[in-house]
């Protein structure tokens, strides 16, 4: 599907230079001199390298759609990550690179949605947040306003985050996965 240089959003597939790229980012930028363009940054899928372009509103680049079916993860070894899509029970297995930090955060029978193009798988996408517990807490620093600190925690996959003052070892918390933030308390 064709579309104008200044459609381009973050999250989009393109058809670049004979590669498929995901946009990061972009900027509408309107110079002093000469016409507007839009700057974006984006990431090859297959590579991961970046490169920042330049195009004009009226340059045409071809958008990729992907397909997305809903998959469960089932492990991890030494080949890849291994899931299972729902309805055909057709396994893949995708490399640990191609989902990258965000591995962390699978746990069997998780569901996740694998995106691929023309048959082969590009990534996934994890759920927007996890539930997990924390395993360590640094004890409060006296004299801290509770508005404004928080202390770092280790969960129960390693990953060592900021949390509010009142969250102890053994609290379940949710955990945005795109960003590795606490988002709040889990509710049992």
């Amino acid at each position: 599907m064709k579309i104008n240089g200044n459609e381009i959003r973050p999250g989009m597939v393109l058809d670049h230079q004979d590669k498929l790229w995901r946009v990061l980012k972009t900027e509408h930028v309107k110079p002093g001199k000469g016409p507007a363009y839009l700057q974006a940054e984006m990431k090859s899928i297959v590579e991961g390298t970046k490169l920042n372009e330049r195009f004009r509103a009226a340059a045409t680049v071809e958008r990729v759609r992907l397909d997305e079916a809903p998959y469960q993860f089932l492990y991890e070894d030494e080949t890849g990550l291994h899931f299972m899509e729902q309805e055909t029970f057709e396994q893949v297995t995708l490399p640990r690179e191609m989902v990258g930090e965000q591995a962390v955060y699978l746990k069997e029978g998780m569901v996740c949605t694998v995106e691929t193009h023309e048959g082969r798988p590009l990534g996934i996408q994890l759920p927007e947040s996890v539930t997990l517990e924390v395993t360590d807490a640094d004890p409060v620093v006296k004299g801290q306003t509770a508005a404004a600190s928080y202390k770092p925690a280790t969960l129960d996959n390693g990953v060592r985050i900021m949390v509010p003052p009142h969250i102890e070892r053994g609290t379940r918390v949710v955990v945005n996965t795109a960003d590795s933030t606490y988002v709040e308390r889990a509710r049992d």
